[in-house]
Formats: C-alpha cells, sequence, structure tokens
C-alpha cells in the first residue's frame, strides 16, 4: 500500500503531467490521450501513469511510442515543477479498466435483454 506521501506526488505528478500534455507536447500522436492514474512507489523513485487513448489499438501503440519517446523531457518539467529531491521515473502503461468495465456492461446489457424475452 503507498503512503499518504506516495499519493500525494502521484496526484501531483498527474496535474502536472495533464498541463503538459495540454500545453507543451506538440506530438501529434499524443493529441487524444488522457491520463487516468499515477501509482507511485513508497520510495518516491519510480512512477507508472495510467492512460486512456481514443481511438483503436493502433492509436494506443503510437500513443505509447509518442510518450516513451517524450519521457526525458516530461521527467524534467515535472522535476522542475513539483520539487523534490529525485524526479520518479516514469513509465507508461495503457489502463484497461475502462474497456473491462465496457465489456461488463455490455455482457449485463445481454443478460437483461435475455430476461425479458
Amino acid at each position: 500500500m503507498a503512503s499518504n506521501r506516495a499519493m500525494r506526488v502521484g496526484e501531483q505528478v498527474k496535474k502536472e503531467l495533464c498541463d503538459l500534455l495540454l500545453r507543451d507536447i506538440k506530438d501529434p500522436r499524443v493529441r487524444f490521450v488522457t491520463v487516468t492514474g499515477v501509482d507511485v512507489t513508497g520510495d518516491l523513485q519510480q512512477a507508472t501513469v495510467y492512460i486512456t487513448v481514443l481511438g483503436e489499438e493502433e492509436a494506443r501503440t503510437e500513443a505509447l511510442k509518442g510518450l516513451e519517446k517524450a519521457s526525458g523531457f516530461i521527467r524534467s518539467e515535472i522535476g522542475k515543477r513539483i520539487r523534490l529531491r529525485k524526479t520518479p521515473e516514469i513509465t507508461f502503461a495503457i489502463d484497461e479498466s475502462v474497456q473491462y468495465g465496457n465489456r461488463i456492461e455490455s455482457l449485463l446489457r445481454e443478460v437483461n435483454r435475455q430476461d425479458m424475452e
């Protein structure tokens, strides 16, 4: 379980990353990226950023490539903005929870439709 400080740092990283994606990252591959969460380890050395991307699987892989390419710039900017002794190493991952939720919802609709018949 993450400490309160790690959770606060994660929220601050999320806020600053959203601002960076909106204003400073010009790569068209990351245009439709939404940051859904940030998990920071207890020692504040690593951060996993969970994203969702509007579009198909190809758009997701391209967005991840664009974010990985910009990760050095993103890390340095976050380091300037939140002033930690050491800025966490940032990795990006696709958040599958939205797709999982949509799948469960469609299954529930199907079950309800079958019950009505």
